[in-house]
């Protein structure tokens, strides 16, 4: 079995509970609250930017030129074009960008745990903890432009980003590269990539649903004496 298909669905359930979230369904019909998907927005452009620099940091310890440029075009991806679309919703819906300047648990949690793998673990391992984010959300991207209410929805923009074909050529690749490595690695480090997709894909459910229960750090005074 290829190595990209047992990590598939080995986040099987994961994947379920993800598409069945009350955040993506009304995301994919229009319902969604504003100040949900504002958090989101405001979580997600801080998140972009260091999951541009963890992807950066894997083009540099690439071992072929041609992964290592892959992977920098996928940091600038995250960096330009992404950042692009949030800073359009940050006008649409009033925010701006000095507004985003404090990760909350999740958001905190997830890029740091992104950052020590593109550090600190073998890129096999590494190059499997950040495929969860490209992988998951062109799924995610794909069924809500299947199901959604495509006319005077707020949030066309996030879905038709999602399920473009850009969007798409840069999973393939990313899946490509994953299974490449897995092919070349030892049984062991199989099994640790494998650990790092499935931890990946936990953080990408806390995610979304981080953003639909607005979940933040506790207030100082509650916390501090």
């Amino acid at each position: 079995m290829k190595w990209t298909t047992q990590a598939w669905e080995s986040i099987d359930s994961i994947y379920q509970q993800i598409i069945d979230m009350p955040f993506i369904e009304q995301l994919s019909n229009g319902t969604l609250p504003k100040e949900k998907f504002q958090f989101y927005m405001q979580q997600d452009a801080m998140y972009l930017a260091d999951y541009g620099r963890a992807l950066a940091a894997l083009g540099a310890r690439a071992s072929s030129n041609e992964m290592a440029l892959d992977f920098f075009e996928f940091g600038k991806h995250a960096l330009v074009v992404e950042s692009a679309l949030h800073e359009s919703y940050f006008d649409k819906f009033g925010l701006s960008s000095s507004e985003t300047h404090r990760l909350e648990p999740v958001c905190h949690h997830y890029v740091h745990y992104l950052k020590s793998c593109a550090a600190f673990q073998p890129i096999e391992v590494a190059v499997a903890a950040v495929l969860p984010c490209f992988w998951i959300y062109k799924e995610v991207g794909d069924l809500i432009y299947s199901q959604a209410q495509h006319q005077n929805n707020p949030y066309q923009s996030w879905i038709d980003t999602y399920a473009g074909e850009d969007f798409a050529q840069g999973v393939r690749k990313a899946k490509a590269y994953c299974e490449q490595l897995a092919e070349q690695t030892t049984p062991e480090l199989r099994k640790e990539m494998l650990t790092a997709f499935q931890t990946a894909s936990r953080l990408e459910y806390m995610f979304w649903d981080a953003a639909f229960r607005m979940y933040r750090w506790p207030v100082e005074e509650d916390v501090i004496p």
